[in-house]
């Protein structure tokens, strides 16, 4: 059975810009698009923002905000003068080429699929800025807001794009037939991987393991949660590029996915610590997101389910055990959650896409454990390409800059030093 899914479909109307003008957009798939576009927007300013922001301590809440904010703006810029070009222009297996820079020779009505290209670039680039959002949270509290913006014009140029190209751009691993519906491997191992780096490169924040760093604002948590469970239909199901039954699915999976993901992780908290907690519950949510992300178009219902439980458990174990085992520093458990989670949904997506499991079916004459191996492959490229171009950014930024700020502005808090602000009077 031949898949025909939106990545590739996008990709190979986006690599013929002479076919793409002489198509019609479809005004219903616009509409649906742009509301997906803007769900996912919505992810980034203000769930990210409010979902970290209640995850650290109140002396450095505005620093979360401000990192969010502004880092969203500066992909927002760089994706439209070279971004998208380098990630879906007609290239190499790595890269784009120069062809729509500044998105020029992207005529008014030139279509991608059924949608405006226009609107192909805008849902993508949400998907760039939420990425580097998701990052951040690795390094909270603790370093220097210039170096932040140094660090992500080198990451996203060299590591988000190349690995967007590879995976959706008709690169490398979409040439071997990775599967990756909406983010697995580009956006949350991506993310997760240099936020690790950054985590022990910059080491650990002042009084870990001696003083509290409990959350400051559990319902500023959830709220953030919310927003981003909202804004995820339209990351999820907008990723099939067209209001069809692949976005159905992607829809009702998604749902089924969190809400298993969410009774994981409560029942497995319930039973090492005893008690049931809203940050377990909101922190399941997102593993159930982040673990059916790649496998929300692929696999069916049954398949989500399995994933969404898994997910959860996983996540728990990332921020537990595995957290302690990796001895980093990392307040917003970007790896725990987004790595880990990324990983387990990319390898089950591979089993549970097959037909016989309830998927819609691998490519013809391909095996479960021929596309496991290949989802596999993704894995580890994303990981090591993400982890050593995230390295050399934050040594630029160290080098030019410094990564961290003093100690006694870290005592006293990155809103006032960093910002001249307060969150709270008191």
């Amino acid at each position: 059975m031949k898949r025909v899914t939106m990545r590739s479909t996008l990709t190979s109307l986006a690599l013929l810009p002479g076919l793409a003008t002489a198509a019609t957009a479809d005004k219903a798939d616009n509409a649906f698009m742009m509301i997906c576009t803007a769900l996912v927007l919505f992810m980034t300013v203000p769930g990210i923002a409010l979902f970290y922001g209640g995850l650290i301590r109140g002396k450095n809440v505005l620093s979360m905000l401000t990192q969010v904010t502004v880092t969203f703006a500066l992909v927002s810029i760089l994706w439209v003068v070279f971004g998208y070009s380098l990630a879906f222009g007609e290239g190499n297996h790595f890269f784009g080429g120069f062809s729509w820079i500044m998105l020029k020779n992207i005529a008014l009505t030139a279509v991608t699929g059924s949608i405006n290209q226009y609107i192909h670039v805008v849902f993508q680039g949400s998907f760039a800025c939420i990425t580097v959002g998701l990052i951040v949270g690795a390094l909270a509290e603790r370093i220097r807001f210039s170096a932040v913006l140094i660090f992500v014009a080198v990451w996203l140029t060299f590591s988000y794009l190349p690995v967007a190209h590879m995976v959706w751009g008709g690169g490398l691993l979409a040439s071997h037939g990775a599967l990756d519906f909406a983010g697995g491997t580009v956006v949350h191992i991506n993310a997760a991987v240099a936020g690790l780096v950054g985590a022990y490169l910059i080491g650990k924040r002042v009084g870990f393991g001696k003083e509290s760093f409990k959350p400051h604002n559990l319902p500023m948590v959830f709220t953030g949660t919310a927003v981003l469970y909202i804004g995820w239909f339209g990351f999820n199901a907008g990723s099939a590029g067209t209001a069809n039954e692949i976005a159905a699915l992607a829809f009702v999976n998604t749902v089924v996915a969190t809400a298993a993901a969410i009774l994981g992780w409560i029942f497995g908290e319930w039973t090492l610590r005893g008690k049931p907690s809203l940050l377990g519950a909101c922190s399941g949510a997102i593993a159930g997101l982040v673990g059916v992300t790649p496998a929300c178009g692929y696999v069916g219902v049954g398949g989500a389910l399995i994933i969404g439980g898994v997910a959860g458990l996983a996540g728990l174990w990332g921020v537990t055990m595995l957290k302690r085992l990796l001895r980093v520093d990392d307040p917003c458990d970007v790896f725990g959650v987004h790595g880990v989670c990324g990983i387990v949904g990319c390898l089950l997506t591979g089993i549970f896409a097959a037909g016989p499991l309830g998927g819609v079916g691998l490519a013809e004459g391909i095996s479960i454990g021929h596309q496991v191996l290949v989802q596999l492959e993704s894995i580890i490229v994303t990981l090591v390409w993400s982890a050593v171009v995230a390295f050399i950014g934050y040594r630029l930024a160290d080098m030019t800059v410094g990564l961290r700020v003093p100690e006694e502005q870290e005592r006293e808090g990155l809103d006032v030093n960093s910002h001249g602000e307060n969150a709270y009077n008191a």
